[in-house]
């Protein structure tokens, strides 16, 4: 059944490929409604996306005779030529008659539909860039290139329209309906993609955000990356002086709630569920020039718990895995913690590595030996499956409890999840408590055994970062933390613990050798009690 299924399926594509190409397709979406921009985008609005260089380049310096002919680019060089965001880092008084000639080139060995140029992503990012960066691609330019200009901008953004339903990755979406949103914006034209581009912006957010409008996914990178590209989206229209949506508002509102919750109250990255370090001061002034400003007050939020004072911050995971189809880039970390003293990374998590760079050091990043938590038998707390270009959930967990006391002079969060009652009859619970007057964390981990049929072997990690150095005391019961200025130590009575080798990833699509500290032992008991304890000396 499954080989008469991908038979169809086969049969399908090549079908929709062929229609794709015909011109039957090329005159349906040829057919453009507006022939004025009218309104035109600062370029600046866009600093929250792009990374500006800071020096400024020249049109000129570059050879473009024959650069759409060239078949033997490779795909990231592709990529950016194709999607113009390298437009961006154009200095203004660049040639505007090259630059325009240039896009007068690419429409014209691209005119049609071609999978390559045309790709999805691409697409998006290109209506932005050329739009955005009138001032080079617009301005000061002869009607029959306007035209011709205005005919490939509308002919992509009806490909776009064709096409968004069937993309499977929805930031790719989001950032398709940007672009659907801001066409409609310049060239005022309500019916066909303005209304089209807000009742998709609309959908998108219930689709991919919780009641809370925390992402489903429970990433902090995507809540990040949504709320670049809404604010973004109401920025256009303000300034196209077109009524803003009430959706755009709340969305914009609870994103920014998290945002507050994740980083503006900490200044940190925390390395939970696909999150990489991503310093976000150049964000944070971003939204200061703008008049944005978030408030959260809560202690726990989308399923992580920060508690904080002036030295410390102590944050963990305690939520259930999301549903298997918004877990592309979910870790299996549960109960995991990151502990922060003074500005500076004490416990870890790894961090993450993107599928499409490397599989194995994906797989690797997923996995409960690489988060600051507890393993049992060298397995992970979720039971993962390959699906297309990715690896999701199969198997996910859910937790049964959390607490926490959040006092002056202590502090205690208690969770527990079922991540290993299928396989082990047993529940994983953490305790950490902190005491800021002796500046000491006493954690507890326990394994409750339901059913008392056979022993296994359990692993605790807690990581640190490549700059943090470890040492083992000569009597094996004590391992010190050299932190920069700090000092800290590590105890565990009754279980042996030792200093492994490991990789980090908090460093987008970058890994580096790191430590870990970890206690390893032998769960016989019907409540395996683990107790450990960090404290600053």
């Amino acid at each position: 059944m499954v080989y008469i299924d991908q038979f169809f399926f086969g049969i399908f594509n090549q079908l929709r490929k062929l229609y794709l190409n015909s011109h039957f397709y090329d005159k349906k979406i040829s057919k453009i409604t507006s022939r004025s921009l009218i309104y035109k985008p600062s370029p600046h609005l866009l600093s929250s996306l792009i990374k500006y260089q800071k020096k400024k380049i020249r049109i000129e310096e570059f050879s473009f005779d024959e650069i759409w002919k060239n078949k033997n680019l490779k795909l990231k060089e592709f990529k950016n030529l194709n999607s113009f965001y390298w437009f961006f880092s154009l200095d203004l008084k660049s040639s505007k008659q090259i630059t325009q000639s240039i896009i007068s080139n690419w429409i014209s060995h691209n005119h049609k539909y071609n999978s390559k140029s045309w790709n999805f992503d691409f697409t998006a990012k290109r209506i932005i860039a050329w739009l955005s960066c009138h001032n080079l691609t617009y301005d000061e330019s002869k009607q029959d290139y306007r035209n011709s200009f205005n005919k490939s901008i509308q002919k992509q953004t009806n490909h776009l329209i064709n096409e968004i339903n069937r993309s499977k990755l929805v930031d790719d979406k989001l950032i398709a309906c940007a672009s659907i949103i801001l066409v409609g914006l310049c060239y005022q034209n309500e019916k066909n993609y303005l209304s089209f581009g807000s009742s998709l912006l609309k959908r998108i957010s219930k689709l991919t955000l919780d009641n809370y409008g925390f992402p489903k996914s429970r990433n902090i990178k995507q809540l990040i990356f949504y709320l670049k590209y809404f604010i973004l989206i109401r920025e256009w229209f303000k300034e196209s002086q077109i009524n803003i949506p009430e959706h755009l508002d709340e969305t914009i509102y609870y994103l920014g709630q998290g945002y507050a919750f994740f980083w503006q109250n900490s200044g940190s990255d925390f390395l939970f569920n696909g999150n990489n370090t991503s310093n976000n001061f150049d964000f944070d002034n971003y939204l200061k020039r703008l008049n944005y400003k978030f408030k959260n007050e809560n202690k726990d939020y989308g399923g992580y718990i920060i508690l904080k004072n002036k030295k410390i911050c102590l944050a963990m995971d305690v939520g259930s895995s999301p549903d298997s189809k918004y877990t592309k880039d979910y870790q299996s970390g549960s109960l995991s913690f990151e502990i922060i003293s003074n500005g500076k990374k004490l416990i870890s998590n790894c961090g993450y590595f993107n599928y499409e760079k490397n599989h194995k050091l994906n797989e690797l990043s997923k996995s409960t030996a690489s988060q600051s938590t507890l393993a049992i038998d060298d397995n992970s707390s979720c039971k993962f499956t390959k699906n297309n270009n990715s690896i999701i959930i199969k198997k996910g967990l859910k937790i049964i409890k959390k607490s926490l006391i959040f006092e002056k002079n202590y502090w205690k969060i208690n969770a527990s999840h079922d991540g290993y009652l299928k396989n082990y009859n047993s529940i994983h619970e953490r305790d950490i408590e902190f005491y800021p007057e002796q500046m000491k964390f006493i954690g507890t981990d326990r394994i409750i055994k339901k059913k008392m049929n056979y022993n296994y072997k359990f692993d605790i990690r807690f990581h640190v970062e490549p700059v943090v150095k470890l040492m083992k005391t000569q009597d094996n019961k004590t391992i010190l933390i050299e932190l920069k200025d700090e000092g800290w130590k590590f105890t565990c009575e009754n279980y042996e613990i030792n200093i492994n080798n490991g990789l980090y990833f908090g460093n987008k699509n970058l890994y580096t050798e790191n430590y870990n500290i970890f206690i390893t032992g032998i769960a016989n008991k019907t409540v395996e009690n683990i107790k450990w304890e960090i404290k600053k000396i």
